[in-house]
């Protein structure tokens, strides 16, 4: 009888479900995608139906099921950072006490409970629970394309653990070393980004993008004060400048008082000062993840990496630690954060079943597809859907569908692309994107300010056909996931003095609509054996204009999650200045749409990132 093995994540944030079956990932899925709910942190019931669906089973048939931390560890962990608060905590402390004893009582019978409702049978075992960490390390390992490996895990915190190095090898993983909370590269990293104003647990990745527009003018005081860094790669956090032991905020007056300014308040004016606060946390922890790759480098002797955990999505310190050379080749899990951990839970428990390591599908470099394992729907089920909204549109061949999208983009439009099986993680990376030409120096603004609807300092990366990538970007491996910053290359760039954020709209290369201030961009390798659908348009578009590369940004606008089906495509093209929608082989253009009926002012019930 097959073998089947089934991860949850759930009840913190970015909750999501995975099934595996004898060395395949068969499906993954988080939450947010059905719900709506951006980081959606409830229980996947919606995900795990779908991953079931896939593999046309039902509960009874799982070999496994597995939780992907400990939450009695967790739990305890909670009791102790209040009680080191002392009294300031208490407010919080009773609050979350009451919900936490009805979880930790019995985790298991909350779960089983919740496995009940969602209607496909019941789980004939117990329900297994991993540690958050463990979980990490696994999702980076197993389906990596390597034997062994070193494995580097970072976040903001999971039962105890925030940082660990673990030594990966054939189907054993080694923990070697980890650093316990409150020190947290990924919670003082969140510091910085709730004191410029951006909403925790969602957005760093705008912290991030804001550091190239500053200078790390506080970097040596965040060194001298809010971090102590050792040579042997660990570090611990000054907890008097911290808030988070409370649990209310991150960063508290003394915080405040350090840096001689109050917290920006959200969606008010950025200022230079904040790009400044950017760039500096940006360059911190670039050196932290520096120090933590050479001590991993240091205790395992591999010359190969993996990479995991919320940390691990910042990919400027990625292609840092990819050109220090450090590790001759570098793996990161792309869905890095606590998602992941679904995967990596059932990925330990099929290894252990199998007593052997995944095997990559054929032709791909790693077990993870592409990342291309949630829903997909046939071009009749998409015909089935326009019919009935009465939507105008042709179905055309393959051939006629690649060559009028090709011809669309050349022109400047904007196109919503919707092919084949969605992505797990949070980039989109060709299967639910928004398309625009790199050469147009209006593309920037428009997609930001006219579909995405979010703040415009906020760069757009690139895809790049990947026997290609060389020319026109300094790659030093392969990028499938579009997690690993690299430099334009020189030939393409145009001279520009200033980077500051009001130097924004500056052309500075022929490609202005994916060259971010500091003639950086975050590159994603398109490889024609994991998407070759994806590869032919960005062929023609070659063809038609010597350029190998698109703009490509997630199918959603701000605070949304990415779009899952055909439905939630058309309303989104709908609602924005997207020019184009292609939906499988069909295509349709917005000036042929009747305008929509009874629609609400949606962005107010949009909660934003």
């Amino acid at each position: 009888m097959r073998q089947y093995h089934l991860g949850i994540s759930a009840y913190y944030h970015d909750s999501a479900a995975a099934l595996i079956s004898e060395g395949k990932i068969i499906a993954a899925a988080q939450q947010e995608r059905f719900s709506r709910k951006r980081h959606d942190s409830g229980f996947p019931a919606d995900a795990i139906r779908y991953c079931l669906d896939e593999a046309g089973i039902t509960l009874e048939d799982l070999t496994s099921l597995s939780f992907y931390d400990a939450p009695n560890l967790k739990f305890r962990r909670l009791i102790s950072s209040f009680a080191s608060s002392g009294p300031s905590g208490l407010a919080v402390f009773q609050q979350v006490f009451p919900q936490w004893i009805r979880w930790k009582a019995r985790p298991e019978k909350r779960l089983l409970s919740a496995l009940r409702e969602i209607n496909r049978g019941q789980p004939k075992g117990e329900i297994i629970f991993g540690t958050h960490h463990r979980s990490h390390a696994a999702s980076a390992f197993y389906p990596s394309p390597y034997d062994s490996a070193a494995v580097l895990c970072i976040d903001g915190v999971g039962e105890w653990q925030t940082t660990s190095i673990w030594h990966g090898k054939n189907n054993d993983l080694t923990l070697k070393s980890a650093i316990s909370y409150p020190h947290s590269l990924g919670l003082l990293y969140s510091a910085f980004t709730d004191f410029c104003g951006f909403k925790v647990d969602s957005g760093e990745y705008k912290l991030m993008g804001l550091a190239p527009y500053g200078e790390p003018r506080y970097a040596q005081k965040i060194l001298d004060e809010l971090i102590t860094l050792r040579e042997d790669g660990s570090f611990s956090l000054n907890m008097k400048y911290f808030a988070f032991l409370q649990g209310r905020n991150m960063v508290g007056e003394k915080f405040e008082a350090l840096f001689g300014r109050p917290k920006r308040q959200p969606e008010s004016e950025i200022t230079q000062d904040d790009c400044d606060f950017a760039a500096s946390i940006q360059k911190v922890a670039e050196e932290v993840v520096l120090g933590l790759a050479r001590a991993a480098k240091k205790m395992t002797g591999e010359s190969r990496l993996c990479i995991a955990g919320g940390v691990a999505l910042n990919c400027v310190a990625n292609g840092c630690l990819s050109r220090a050379g450090i590790f001759d080749e570098i793996w990161i899990q792309p869905a890095a954060g606590d998602a992941g951990c679904a995967l990596g839970v059932a990925l330990e428990q099929d290894a252990k079943h199998q007593q052997k390591r995944m095997i990559p599908a054929s032709g791909h470099r790693d077990a993870m597809q592409g990342a291309y394992l949630g829903p997909a729907f046939s071009d009749d089920e998409v015909v089935r859907y326009l019919d009935a909204q009465e939507a105008p549109y042709q179905r055309l061949s393959e051939e006629q569908m690649l060559n009028t999208t090709a011809e669309a983009l050349a022109s400047g439009k904007v196109v919503g692309w919707f092919q084949g099986r969605m992505e797990f993680g949070p980039r989109a990376l060709g299967a639910r994107s928004i398309l625009g030409d790199p050469r147009n120096v209006e593309m920037q603004k428009t997609m930001n300010l006219k579909i995405k609807f979010r703040e415009s300092f906020r760069p757009f990366a690139p895809m790049v056909l990947a026997e290609r990538a060389a020319e026109f970007f300094d790659v030093r491996q392969d990028s499938p996931y579009m997690l690993v910053v690299s430099d334009v290359r020189e030939r393409w760039l145009k001279p520009v003095s200033s980077r500051h954020l009001g130097s924004i709209n500056d052309v500075r290369s022929t490609m202005p609509a994916i060259t971010h201030v500091d003639n950086s961009a975050r590159v994603q390798t398109v490889h024609p054996e994991i998407n070759p659908l994806l590869a032919q348009l960005l062929q023609r578009f070659d063809d038609m204009t010597g350029y190998p590369v698109l703009v490509n940004t997630s199918f959603n606008v701000r605070g949304e999650p990415i779009v899952c089906t055909p439905a939630e495509a058309y309303l989104c093209f709908m609602r924005t200045n997207i020019d184009l929608l292609v939906l499988g082989n069909c295509i349709l253009r917005k000036d042929d749409q009747p305008a929509l009926e009874n629609d609400t002012d949606w962005r107010t019930e949009i909660a934003l990132d």
